[in-house]
């Protein structure tokens, strides 16, 4: 009998999310970034793991801001709660117990694996003086099981545990696919990803990316998007001296999306100024974040 079943991940910013789920698949999917909060919506990600498939969710992370953004992103957070067969609780090796305690008091005791992420950036002693802090709450979760997908240590051990989890099921989804995502929404995270890897401070949390328009074609797609930013001022900064900003950013994006099709691509991007459109629902839901 066959598996399936959606499995959140959660955790605070740039806790490694979109990192491990990337590792998992062998692709580069989820957006990410050294930037904290660079993941704004649910993002379905698909592992097949022997006869069990494995439907990851990846979240944005957990906080308290109360920018309309960031409510819309916490509230992507605690539906994924409350949505899902299975949580993993995705901690860094290197944390204090908070963020886990606050996410006890979120989750309402539903079942959960503890993952401890980033073990390489820490000696044994410290691993396990860590572990042991964390077993003080071994009546609140299934399993702990340390990881790092940079070195990819325990995933094997981490899949092999999901699965045992899952409820008995027919697939629901076809067993090629690696993501539910349509390649509009994997192009837009593609140049989102560019501005995070370009733009410093605050721009790349006050921008977004509209796809305009997409043509196929077996040789060259051809690609046409807006990036959308708040103000006059950060309008100048993402076009650049001489428009060296925002060449950058299109060079940078562009090998992203040919890494991922396989293909040539031509990439026409405006900037467009959306005045306070991270505050405001119907600029939001324009941009498609339906609240």
């Amino acid at each position: 009998m066959t598996k399936a079943g959606f499995v959140s991940i959660i955790g605070r910013p740039n806790s490694g999310k979109s990192t491990l789920l990337n590792t998992l698949i062998n692709e580069q999917i989820a957006l990410v970034s050294h930037k904290i909060n660079a993941t704004r919506k649910r993002m379905n990600i698909i592992v097949m793991r022997n006869d069990a498939q494995i439907i990851f969710v990846d979240t944005p992370g957990l906080h308290n801001k109360e920018k309309i953004l960031n409510q819309f992103m916490l509230q992507e957070s605690l539906k994924a709660i409350d949505d899902c067969d299975l949580i993993i609780f995705l901690a860094p090796i290197t944390d204090n117990l908070d963020y886990y305690k606050n996410f006890l008091e979120l989750s309402k005791g539903k079942k959960h694996l503890l993952i401890l992420s980033k073990i390489d950036s820490l000696n044994k002693e410290k691993i396990l003086e860590k572990i042991t802090q964390y077993q003080e709450y071994k009546d609140k979760y299934l399993a702990l099981i340390p990881i790092s997908s940079k070195k990819n240590i325990n995933l094997e051990s981490l899949l092999d545990e999901i699965t045992q989890y899952l409820p008995k099921s027919p697939y629901l989804y076809d067993t090629e696919i690696i993501s539910t995502q349509n390649l509009k929404e994997i192009y837009k995270e593609k140049i989102r990803e560019a501005l995070f890897d370009n733009l410093n401070k605050e721009i790349p949390y006050q921008s977004d990316v509209i796809i305009k328009k997409i043509y196929e074609d077996e040789i060259c797609d051809r690609i046409y998007a807006d990036i959308i930013v708040e103000k006059d001022s950060q309008k100048i900064i993402v076009i650049g001296n001489k428009g060296i900003g925002i060449k950058n950013i299109g060079i940078n994006a562009r090998k992203k999306i040919e890494q991922f099709s396989g293909k040539k691509l031509f990439l026409k991007l405006e900037v467009v100024v959306k005045k306070g459109w991270s505050k405001n629902k119907k600029s939001l839901k324009e941009l498609g974040y339906n609240f």
